[in-house]
């Protein structure tokens, strides 16, 4: 309840998050990947929304290093394996959990971290994990690090604000 969404930050004009969001009247910022890579205009859109904490989640650029520096530790990232496994350029969704059912994993997981200008690189926040089923497959790992993701994304993100 504490929390105020001030700004959607997406690059994908028919992400699902704009249809979640609309009912809120947050505004939704669009980038492109040239204006995101050269950003000084993105930042000065940062400032006058008065953005203070920054929360990704299924954004797949590299943040830039101005960025990064304009907000040190005020940037979190959620991944959906226990990194430093499975992570870095190219790990993402399915290509984790494909990845992880064929390493014959007994355990999977999310990591909460920190977000600096390399991937899944930050330092770790939090980390939960799951056993793997003898059958399963990418799908149903999916499935359960979703829950996971949702059962404890929100919570991390309170705790963090709740101390700044």
């Amino acid at each position: 309840p504490s929390i105020n969404i001030e700004l959607l930050v997406c690059n994908k004009p028919d992400a699902q998050v704009i249809q979640h969001i609309a009912p809120f009247n947050v505004p939704v910022l669009m980038v492109n990947k040239s204006d995101f890579n050269n950003p000084t205009n993105f930042i000065t859109q940062l400032k006058n929304y008065k953005i203070s904490f920054i929360v990704l989640a299924g954004f797949l650029w590299l943040l830039p290093k101005k960025v990064v520096k304009l907000y040190p530790k005020k940037i979190v990232n959620i991944h959906p394996a226990l990194l430093p496994n499975y992570g870095g350029k190219g790990m993402y969704g399915k290509h984790v959990h494909q990845s992880v059912v064929n390493a014959k994993e007994k355990y999977s997981g999310i990591t909460i971290h920190y977000a600096n200008e390399a991937y899944d690189e930050g330092g770790i926040i939090f980390q939960e994990k799951i056993a793997l089923s003898a059958d399963e497959n990418a799908n149903s790992l999916a499935k359960k690090i979703h829950t996971l993701e949702h059962k404890h994304y929100p919570k991390i993100i309170e705790n963090i604000l709740e101390k700044m």
